[in-house]
């Protein structure tokens, strides 16, 4: 198994938070990139495989300040010399899919091949219905919606993605389709220099465009689909061999996600897949549970609960919460503890969920750094040697 790093990444601390709009505060956002980089760092060196970052936009609240992730994976990748760099994920409806391709190609060149590349959908609607208005008028979808608003963001999302691997794969891209037309038209282009040494020009018409550069990754750097909870999002994962990196669900719901996946794409099971969870590792139950308290717990009920992901909880035949409390953290959904604590947690999901891929979410700020570097650390040593095969 693999272990990545999933970074929201925040600025401030609780108490910093509840101050209000700690996010417009430029010393907290310098500060946030100083503990980051000491992290990166460290698990350049300690064997992690990876780190990863989310796309977000607006958030004066302090959490998820991470408008470009890829300027964050270069930021990260300069500092480095092995750690890959990647995203959980870009939000494609609101993208230009084609700057995409070639930021992520470029990220890959300046990393030596160490860019992944990873893919959302968009749920937030403040931010997505804001940046994606001239993107033919698509909306944020939240998790688990099911109706016109997600149909029409999934269908952007896919015909987004098809663009990308065609920039990424084909010398000269034509696309014409629901959301995009490359080219957009009778694009007028009679350029001596072109007629003779380029492509893609018929009789002074542009007929295709030649997206620039390819990345350094053949065909193209891994692909990541965050956060993958339903089965048509497992259903596209399979198809594109693209892993799929599930939340924390029901038991039920994740047998039969594993289920599909290993069905549709023939792999043994676990392969193709990760998952996201929280990890806090301290000397001690209790502080690694305080520390947790004040991080994840109070991350996901400040600010997540409202985005309707606690129903990927629920039992999907039922529709009700029949998961005893204590069952959260001793089937791994949190691995938070000390070292023997977490390990046990580790074996109790992996029986039940063999993934390839861990996404350690790492709360910045909410936790504080010096705690943050041990318990990266203990997991490093510790931990993560008992689990990578």
């Amino acid at each position: 198994m693999k272990t990545s790093l999933f970074y929201l990444p925040s600025v401030g601390n609780r108490a910093e938070m509840e101050k209000g709009m700690v996010g417009l505060r430029p010393e907290m956002y310098q500060q946030m990139l100083k503990e980051i980089s000491e992290q990166a760092k460290l698990a350049d060196d300690a064997g992690y495989d990876s780190i990863s970052f989310t796309e977000h936009h607006f958030h004066v609240e302090g959490f998820e300040v991470s408008n470009n992730p890829i300027m964050l994976d270069l930021f990260i990748g300069m500092q480095t010399k092995r750690l890959r760099v990647g995203q959980l994920g870009i939000v494609l409806p609101a993208n230009n899919p084609i700057r995409v391709a070639e930021d992520i190609a470029m990220l890959d060149h300046m990393t030596g091949g160490r860019a992944c590349a990873g893919f959302a959908r968009g749920y937030q609607r403040r931010w997505v219905d804001t940046m994606a208005q001239q993107n033919h008028g698509i909306h944020g979808a939240r998790p688990h919606q099911h109706d016109a608003i997600d149909d029409a963001n999934r269908a952007a999302f896919e015909e987004c993605y098809t663009i990308i691997k065609k920039a990424w794969t084909e010398d000269m891209l034509s696309h014409q389709g629901k959301y995009w037309r490359i080219p957009p038209g009778d694009t007028p282009w009679n350029i001596d220099f072109t007629n003779k040494y380029g492509a893609g020009v018929e009789n002074g018409i542009v007929k295709a465009v030649g997206v620039v550069p390819k990345p350094l990754q053949k065909p193209h750097p891994p692909i990541f689909q965050p956060f993958a909870s339903s089965e048509r999002s497992i259903r596209w994962c399979a198809s594109q061999g693209a892993t799929a990196v599930l939340p924390p669900l029901h038991p039920k719901l994740e047998d039969r996600l594993f289920d599909l996946y290993q069905e549709l794409s023939g792999k043994p099971r676990g392969e193709g897949l990760g998952m996201l969870r929280d990890v806090v590792i301290a000397d001690t139950d209790e502080e690694a549970t305080q520390l947790w308290l004040d991080s994840g717990y109070y991350c996901n009920e400040s600010w997540f609960e409202p985005f309707d992901f606690a129903k990927g909880m629920l039992d999907p035949d039922t529709g009700e919460n029949n998961l005893a409390r204590g069952d959260f953290m001793n089937m791994g959904y949190a691995l938070v503890g000390s070292v023997d604590t977490v390990c046990r947690q580790m074996e109790a999901l992996l029986k039940r969920l063999p993934a390839r891929w861990l996404f350690a979410w790492a709360y910045n700020g909410l936790i504080p750094h010096a705690k943050l570097m041990k318990s990266l650390e203990l997991y490093a040593t510790k931990v993560m040697p008992r689990f990578a095969g």
